[in-house]
């Protein structure tokens, strides 16, 4: 178990970290929610042993060579080097398997291909996330911490990214911990949220409570919506293929069945949930 308990840190420009806890349980992923400067990379440097804490503490329970990796605002990557160079001078600098086997496991791992002997400043963002990722997996850690990992990634990467990070917590029964401003993401993989407001947790639970709870609501995705009866009972806002609904968890199952009773099919049905709304509800 990963623990970080009453962290507080301040810096020069006021405080960063007021009286933090957040708890891991193995193979969990948890997500970290909270607008920029609302304390995420703080805790994460914290929880990496990158930056002390003025008060609090951080306790990990590991039997692992290296018990958290990450990274911490972005990958740090030779770009001059390829793939293939850059995870065997990590490994030698982390005292891991520097072997060609051991290298092309972990390029397989996070899903990069074994061909590509161009130089990393050529990669995508999406495969310059998945070799840092892969960097951080060196030594197979028990925890492991991305900050803000969907940054810039298009929704085929986010996809890709997700998958790749439910296959990490499901296989190898790595913890992760990742953060993000934006909802939607983390809520298609993390199985408990924290919400970080200007240095201090707001609010938490198991993610699919913190949605029911809070959802205010809906947007659908497919043809002919504006040829609806049932949309006619809600509050809607229409678009061209698209429709805002207002309406709340409880209620969403019963208007979707109505409207494929009509014939009208739903390609994607997908929460609003704002971080506003987190914000304001109490932890």
């Amino acid at each position: 178990m990963l623990t970080g308990n009453l962290l507080s840190k301040t810096y020069a420009s006021g405080k960063a970290l007021d009286n933090v806890t957040i708890k891991m349980e193995p193979g969990q992923i948890c997500g970290l929610l909270g607008r920029n400067g609302a304390g995420k990379t703080t805790l994460f440097r914290i929880l990496c042993g990158l930056v002390k804490p003025d008060s609090g503490s951080v306790d990990i329970t590991s039997t692992r060579p290296k018990p958290i990796g990450g990274i911490i605002e972005r990958p740090g990557l030779y770009p001059y080097l390829n793939a293939y160079d850059n995870i065997r001078i990590f490994a030698g600098i982390q005292g891991a398997p520097a072997y060609k086997t051991a290298i092309e496991q972990t390029l397989t791992k996070v899903g990069l291909p074994l061909d590509r002997k161009d130089p990393v400043r050529n990669f995508s963002l999406g495969m310059k996330q998945r070799l840092g990722i892969g960097i951080a997996l060196l030594n197979n850690p028990e925890y492991l911490v991305l900050d803000e990992p969907f940054s810039g990634l298009d929704p085929i990467g986010v996809a890709s990214l997700i998958h790749l990070i439910h296959q990490l917590a499901a296989d190898d029964g790595i913890s992760i911990l990742l953060s993000s401003h934006l909802m939607g993401e983390l809520s298609k993989c993390c199985h408990y949220l924290y919400v970080m407001d200007r240095g201090r947790m707001v609010n938490a639970g198991p993610t699919n409570q913190l949605i029911n709870d809070n959802i205010r609501h809906y947007s659908l995705t497919g043809p002919n919506l504006v040829t609806s009866q049932a949309l006619k009972n809600y509050d809607v806002k229409m678009g061209l293929n698209d429709a805002r609904v207002a309406c709340n968890a409880m209620q969403i199952p019963k208007l979707l069945q109505e409207i494929l009773a009509e014939g009208i099919q739903i390609t994607s049905c997908t929460p609003e949930l704002s971080l506003e709304q987190l914000v304001k509800q109490p932890a």
